[in-house]
């Protein structure tokens, strides 16, 4: 498997100091953050779109790991890679080109993901695992942080892990919600080596500690 890594949430960090928010995952190592894009439609809530993540480019040297919960992403794959994103990663529910939304994410330079929610089956992204870098399985429904962990995800993400084996496929396995240690570790077990984490992170009384317990599963 992929060594383990851990994709701080910045939804969680302090929306009034969002660099700040950047700076404290920079301070302790870690390579990536996770940036969620929310359209108000695809799920209930609105956070930030290109011109954020333009603006926190310069100031950051983290891999930017860009989720986009939107009706149409295909409309915004641009935007957010001329922004700076360096992985973007779509969801396949909603009805648009995801086969050439993929395409286009790589022409544009960066890497692509596919993106599956709570109540969609693994069978739905198959046809896609050649064309990815990533793979992200929801644990919880999308929209709001501190959700609770569905532990009932883990079939589907033991699936995906065993096709990712079989085929001899380098995409990463990612997992987003509800992501503390004990939970990694159970999802770890089960194939995943990407761990969005955000409110246990940023509200972890030892947020290295936190981090040296993702980076040290196995």
């Amino acid at each position: 498997m992929h060594p383990a890594i851990l994709s701080p949430s910045l939804l969680a960090g302090d929306h009034a100091q969002l660099a700040a928010s950047l700076k404290v995952v920079e301070d302790l190592g870690l390579g990536w953050i996770h940036l969620d894009i929310m359209d108000g439609h695809f799920v209930p809530n609105l956070s930030f779109g290109p011109q954020t993540v333009a603006a926190l480019r310069p100031r950051s040297k983290l891999f930017f790991d860009t989720h986009l919960m939107l009706d149409e992403p295909h409309r915004y794959i641009e935007a957010f890679a001329h922004a700076g994103s360096n992985l973007i990663s779509i969801h396949i529910e909603p009805a648009y080109d995801h086969v050439a939304t993929l395409a286009k994410i790589h022409a544009l330079g960066c890497q692509c993901g596919i993106v599956l929610n709570p109540g969609t089956p693994a069978e739905a992204i198959e046809p896609l695992l050649t064309k990815v870098d990533l793979v992200l399985v929801m644990t919880v429904q999308p929209g709001f942080g501190g959700q609770a962990f569905r532990g009932e995800m883990m079939p589907k993400l033991r699936q995906i892990s065993e096709w990712r084996h079989q085929r001899g496929l380098k995409f990463r396995l990612e997992v987003d919600g509800g992501i503390d240690l004990t939970t990694a570790a159970e999802c770890r077990a089960a194939g995943a080596d990407t761990f969005v984490a955000g409110t246990s992170f940023y509200r972890a009384p030892d947020r290295a500690a936190f981090a040296a317990g993702i980076a040290t599963l196995s």
